[in-house]
């Protein structure tokens, strides 16, 4: 049991240590603390649901040594978010800001539950028929029936008479 949870302990630490290469930090480590919030905002474009930062993906290697080089290039946040876009597509951005190329993908769910309340709300308000209420023909039928002595007998049947 021992040996298995050390085995796991160390697989982890090895994941940790190929998402943080001591080797390509930046020196300044002001810069570098920069560039590891930028990594968690940037999605692994192999992974799809990981950052680049939780990634042990090639490509997300590559994709941090960009945005590293252009921390130390002197380039703004928002100078790399939009070369990444421009790289990679508004994908590669954990949280894509809204605009009207992805608003039917925003608003979908607010439509569904907006759809949804005005159907209740149109089912709550339509008047209801009785239900256990008869129409006229059907109340003027049961009474005709109602009325009768007998049913007449089932074609075929014999009414429970046997006849030998």
């Amino acid at each position: 049991m021992r040996r298995s949870a050390l085995i796991a302990a160390l697989a982890a630490l090895s994941c940790l240590a190929a998402a943080s290469d001591p080797a390509e930090q930046l020196p300044d480590s002001g810069q570098e603390a920069r560039a590891r919030a930028m990594f968690k905002t940037l999605r692994c474009v192999v992974c799809q649901n990981e950052s680049i930062d939780e990634s042990n993906a090639d490509l997300a290697a590559d994709q941090r040594r960009i945005v590293r080089r252009q921390i130390a290039q002197g380039r703004s946040d928002a100078e790399i978010r939009t070369f990444m876009t421009d790289r990679y597509g508004e994908f590669v951005l954990l949280k894509p800001p809204f605009n009207p190329g992805n608003a039917l993908l925003w608003l979908t769910p607010v439509l569904i539950l907006g759809a949804g309340g005005a159907y209740l709300a149109a089912q709550s308000a339509r008047p209801r028929a009785e239900q256990d209420g008869l129409s006229k023909d059907e109340a003027s039928a049961l009474k005709r029936l109602l009325a009768q002595d007998t049913l007449p007998p089932h074609k075929g049947s014999n009414n429970g008479l046997d006849e030998t």
